[in-house]
């Protein structure tokens, strides 16, 4: 019997949209969170698919519990062989072991169950035929058909793999025998595993290992107390008195009623299918919640990436503000500028140029012999320095309030740690991308100047003062402050050197002057801005890397709706 083929469908959907949930950043609830996605997928994989395409298959019972609980020794004691390894060779990792009638064998030599581990067949006297990843298939002639027991690895094991390899086993379990003793029933990593099992609706039965002789009629009561307690009333608890083994099994009589009841299981088609319909369904019902908690989490991980990018984002927008105030302001008219410009207008360059076209074509091929540089090639490398400078003081500072806002912020600290770069300053290729600006920019300053002099009123003055000269004056009246270019001078840095208005429209005329230098700074801007969004770009790479899709919550949640409709019509 088989069901319905609408539910394996939306159980596929859901596994998928489970396995593809962005939680890559480390977020305060992200490990948590993984480890739930994967135990959906492998318990999907493990269970939930093979058992629904195989109603009738033989019952999978996993005997599962603590460190020395005696897991081994039942599984034998049961079977009546020894077809299990006892606890000689913990915690070394060993592959679990399934023993089946062996007319069961076929049920579990493919991958219908526990895909993922490969099987070995065989195994005498107990012998661990496989290892890790790895599934030991024991077929015995005195097993009853319809059932199989599998000996898990221990669920508090100081070997991690032990300890996932063994909630995966349970998870793939119709029928969970979980093991523990008189000393530890009480003990917190059991009942993390038996409220599990409460969650999912697993079909359970507790052993009570180890019970000293006359201890039994206060002890399994008190255990009886905290199972109801825990929701688990129903649940069938044995207990086993600890005596001596008999050859390496425990005796006869306190093994019986475990044995009885797993063989009247294995023998009855009803209480065997009752049994794969209660695991069966509660496993499916539980998704819904669960996969709920992965939805949040992914939810978690967008408002984290979300607060990254923004931090980011804030850091470069007061970087471009920055260049923007620096630039208005006239801050980086001092020093080497200042120099060049009190050099430039000092000399008297403007006013022999004005006089002369003569005098300006004698100073040019006087440095051309000389090997000098114009003042006004001086005051334009001066100019480029400066506002190299400025970029790089601005884009450092945006790249260090980035850094350390990441590392307040959930996820940041991890994202910056996997960086190949040095987050907190620029990237290693900003000063020449830097560079390559701010001359593209001077250039495009002297095409303005150019564009400006092609018309006849401009044209024989830009031609006396030269492109490079214009250009110069319209540079310096981008930086410099707003109120000299709007009230009749442009004042340097604060200088007593001062540009008078007469001089700007012995150039090209003030509105001229103003309208290039209001042309010149937007585009130096723009200029900057694509810098600085470049820089930005390096964090925000690391955000899209890892962060999660806007559209992942909404999937999850509608594939979990299919499911719980699927199951509803089934």
């Amino acid at each position: 019997m088989t069901a319905p083929a609408r539910l394996p469908e939306a159980l596929t959907a859901l596994r998928d949209a489970v396995a593809a949930a962005p939680l890559g950043l480390a977020t305060p609830g992200s490990e948590a969170a993984r480890r739930a996605a994967r135990g959906v997928v492998e318990q999907v994989d493990d269970y939930l698919l093979p058992r629904l395409r195989d109603l009738d298959a033989p019952l999978l019972t996993v005997v599962g519990g603590s460190t020395g609980a005696g897991k081994s020794t039942l599984v034998n004691s049961i079977v009546g062989a020894r077809v299990t390894a006892p606890g000689v060779l913990r915690p070394t990792t060993r592959a679990p072991v399934l023993v089946c009638a062996r007319a069961d064998l076929a049920a579990f030599s493919g991958d219908r169950v526990l895909p993922g581990l490969a099987r070995v067949t065989g195994g005498t006297d107990g012998q661990p035929q496989g290892g890790p990843g790895t599934l030991q298939l024991v077929p015995r002639d005195d097993v009853p058909p319809g059932l199989a027991l599998l000996d898990a690895p221990d669920v508090d094991s100081v070997v991690e793999s032990n300890r996932e390899l063994a909630a995966q086993l349970l998870a793939a379990a119709d029928l969970w025998v979980f093991v523990t003793t008189a000393a530890r029933y009480a003990d917190a990593v059991p009942w993390d595993v038996l409220r599990t099992a409460q969650e999912r609706g697993t079909a359970l039965a507790v052993v009570l290992d180890r019970v000293p002789a006359g201890a039994a009629a206060e002890i399994a009561p008190d255990l009886a107390g905290m199972l109801a307690r825990a929701g688990l009333s129903g649940v069938r608890l044995f207990v086993v008195e600890e005596r001596p083994l008999v050859d390496g099994f425990l005796p006869p009589d306190q093994v019986a009623p475990l044995r009885q009841w797993l063989h009247a299981l294995a023998a009855d088609q009803g209480q065997r299918a009752a049994v794969v319909r209660q695991t069966l369904t509660g496993a499916l019902a539980s998704l819904q919640d669960r996969v709920a908690g992965v939805a949040a989490a992914v939810e978690e991980q967008e408002q984290a990436a979300a607060a990254l990018r923004q931090a980011a984002a804030a850091a470069y927008t007061a970087a471009y503000d920055g260049i923007g105030e620096g630039v208005r302001s006239g801050s980086l008219l001092r020093g080497e500028v200042l120099a060049r410009w009190q050099e430039f207008v000092g000399t008297g360059e403007w006013m022999r140029s004005l006089q002369s076209s003569i005098g300006r074509l004698r100073d040019r091929v006087g440095a051309a012999l000389t090997g000098r540089t114009s003042p006004a090639d001086d005051l334009q490398g001066a100019l480029e320095s400066s506002v190299e400078t400025l970029l790089r003081a601005e884009a450092d500072r945006a790249a260090e309030r980035t850094v350390t806002a990441w590392r307040a912020l959930p996820g940041g600290p991890a994202l910056m740690s996997a960086a190949d770069d040095e987050l907190d300053r620029v990237s290693p290729d900003f000063p020449e991308a830097a560079a390559a600006q701010v001359r593209d920019w001077q250039g495009y300053v002297l095409d303005l100047v150019r564009e400006e002099g092609a018309g006849k009123r401009n044209r024989a003055r830009v031609l006396s003062w030269g492109v490079n000269g214009t250009g110069a004056v319209v540079m310096v009246a981008v930086f410099a402050q707003t109120g000299g270019l709007t009230g009749g001078e442009v004042v340097v840095a604060g200088s007593t050197t001062a540009v008078g208005q007469r001089l700007l429209e012995a150039l090209l005329g003030d509105a001229a002057v103003r309208s290039l230098a209001a042309r010149a700074r937007e585009d130096l801007q723009a200029r900057a801005d694509a810098l600085l969004r470049y820089e930005q770009g390096r964090f925000d790479a690391l955000v899209d890397g890892t962060g999660p899709d806007p559209e992942a919550p909404a999937r999850l949640r509608a594939a979990a709706a299919a499911l719980a409709a699927a199951r509803d019509r089934a």
